[in-house]
């Protein structure tokens, strides 16, 4: 067999299906992977990976939440005849140091870039939907958001932006291949400024606080999430505020040849659509 088509792990999530529909478009040949697709694909469960491999030549990863099983998957894929990976980590994640946030990305990281094949890895900033298709959408339609965020703000990133790259990459041979590109939005906002942008688009009133690292964990612990996932969480807003990811860079314009999207063209689009009601 071949290998001429594009495995696009996480299918159904943030960045996989955005990334499917351009490559799709594109006529790129791709297997969409995930534990719901028609090829499964879970991180748990070794024994599906073979079949997800059979056939392809470059594939898209996102780091399970676990370290380690990348390791594993890079080592099938060399076996496979796979020729270059694409992995979603986080921004800036080697000037993490010693915080307890995004062990899982890490070790995906040095899976991936001590392999011998052809790499590439992107690192966003926040996305900007996590506003309307994660865990802050919730309690903007309830209308608080409360985080341990103060004044040190966030080149939050469209993640159309980051579909764009990512199937650029994935499409392009040779130029990516070797690169970390950190990838921003144009400008760094508080999530108060955020907050503020979504409510006067929305022409709701929803109000932002801040709150310490404990309560935000506690909050999410009550609300059902997982004490260790809950932790997790937090951890990444104790990170965010020493201020290393604040600023912006100029790859997504290094791999497109363009401005990235403003958060305001986001709040709009998503205002628009009715993402925090009518």
């Amino acid at each position: 067999m071949s290998n001429d088509t594009t495995l696009v792990l996480g299918a159904t999530g943030k960045t996989g299906r955005r990334i499917l529909a351009r490559l799709r478009l594109h006529g790129t040949p791709v297997r969409a992977a995930s534990r719901s697709s028609r090829t499964r694909f879970d991180w748990s469960d070794p024994g599906g990976w073979d079949a997800a491999l059979r056939g392809i030549a470059v594939a898209y990863l996102v780091a399970p939440r676990v370290p380690g099983p990348v390791h594993e998957f890079v080592a099938r894929a060399e076996a496979a005849g796979v020729r270059r990976l694409v992995l979603l980590s986080g921004r800036g994640s080697d000037t993490w140091g010693d915080s307890t946030f995004g062990l899982d990305m890490r070790s995906a990281e040095d899976a991936v870039r001590g392999s011998a094949l052809e790499w590439t890895v992107l690192r966003p900033s926040n996305f900007a939907q996590n506003f309307d298709e994660d865990v802050f959408h919730a309690p903007l339609i309830a209308g608080e958001l409360a985080l341990p965020a103060g004044k040190v703000p966030e080149p939050f990133i469209d993640a159309e932006d980051v579909a764009d790259a990512a199937a650029a990459v994935l499409t392009e041979t040779d130029r990516h291949a070797g690169r970390i590109y950190e990838l921003t939005g144009p400008r760094a906002l508080t999530f108060g400024e955020a907050v503020r942008l979504i409510s006067r688009a929305s022409g709701r009133p929803i109000a932002y606080r801040q709150v310490s690292p404990a309560e935000y964990t506690a909050a999410l612990v009550e609300e059902g999430v997982g004490e260790e996932d809950a932790h997790h969480v937090a951890e990444m807003f104790v990170l965010m505020e020493r201020g290393l990811l604040a600023g912006t860079t100029d790859d997504l314009a290094t791999v497109l040849g363009r401005a990235p999207r403003t958060f305001e063209d986001y709040v709009v689009r998503a205002a628009a659509a009715g993402a925090w009601g009518r």
